[in-house]
């Protein structure tokens, strides 16, 4: 438990003390509700990755690493979002580079969480991971070409769009999803459920926030706010709703058979 504690407080502590931390902030207005935004989901992902890492020492082995996993998406999401608050407070300029890395890291970890979790209670062919990791791959591809310019916004659109319906095709109705929903205990069954199910909806705030910011032919300034905040929200509903769900099943799994 010692080793674990140890970990946690370190992985955290390297992320309060980095340079944009200990310079961000004091530009921050008390109006500027994007920087306030960034400001609240970096403070409650430091606090997931506390909280997932420490629960690790409470599940059995095989939940240990589904567990870490959603530590990991938190820590590196906690790091990019300082980063990003300070190039928001400082020159109002969506931070697309820095959250297209997040992304890069983050999201293909977190839809690994569906091959963990059917791993865990069964044997999931490599085949599943792939399909899963190709398609947000380039769902954040496309993002991002059409977010920086290298592509017209609404081609990028439509296909970063594709390869999402292609992730929500695997999950619910390719081998994951008949794996997920047949052939797993009844609490997994559930989880598993709800994770698709953020997969639909809480993922369906990224493009609203795409459309928001960049299709409506809106005011630039007023769109890059709405966009930031629009995104901000959906990786705190995402991203640590995500963990809560693998932390929830893992204890319950590993209770179960105490």
């Amino acid at each position: 438990m010692r080793k674990y504690s140890l970990m946690a407080l370190s992985a955290i502590t390297a992320v309060m003390s980095s340079p944009a931390l200990a310079e961000g902030g004091k530009n921050l207005e008390q109006g500027d509700f994007v920087g306030i935004s960034f400001w609240f989901i970096s403070m409650a992902l430091v606090a997931a990755t506390a909280f997932f890492f420490l629960e690790t020492q409470r599940v059995s082995g095989k939940w240990k690493t589904s567990l870490t996993v959603s530590g990991l998406v938190t820590l590196v999401a906690a790091t990019h979002y300082f980063y990003m608050r300070d190039v928001w407070v400082a020159t109002r300029n969506t931070p697309t580079v820095y959250r297209y890395i997040d992304w890069l890291i983050t999201v293909p970890l977190l839809i690994t969480e569906f091959y963990l979790i059917l791993r865990a209670v069964g044997k999931a062919s490599a085949g599943i991971f792939w399909r899963l990791i190709a398609g947000t791959t380039l769902m954040l591809i496309f993002g991002y070409v059409g977010e920086a310019g290298y592509l017209s916004v609404w081609p990028a659109f439509i296909c970063s769009m594709l390869a999402w319906f292609f992730v929500i095709y695997e999950i619910y109705l390719g081998e994951a999803g008949k794996m997920g929903t047949t052939q797993a205990p009844a609490a997994v069954q559930s989880a598993y459920k709800v994770m698709r199910a953020i997969v639909v909806f809480g993922w369906a705030v990224y493009p609203i926030g795409y459309f928001l910011g960049y299709l409506t032919g809106g005011n630039p300034a007023d769109s890059m706010g709405t966009l930031n905040i629009v995104y901000n929200f959906a990786d705190l509903v995402n991203k640590i709703g995500f963990g809560v769900i693998i932390w929830n099943v893992a204890v319950s799994a590993t209770e179960s058979h105490t």
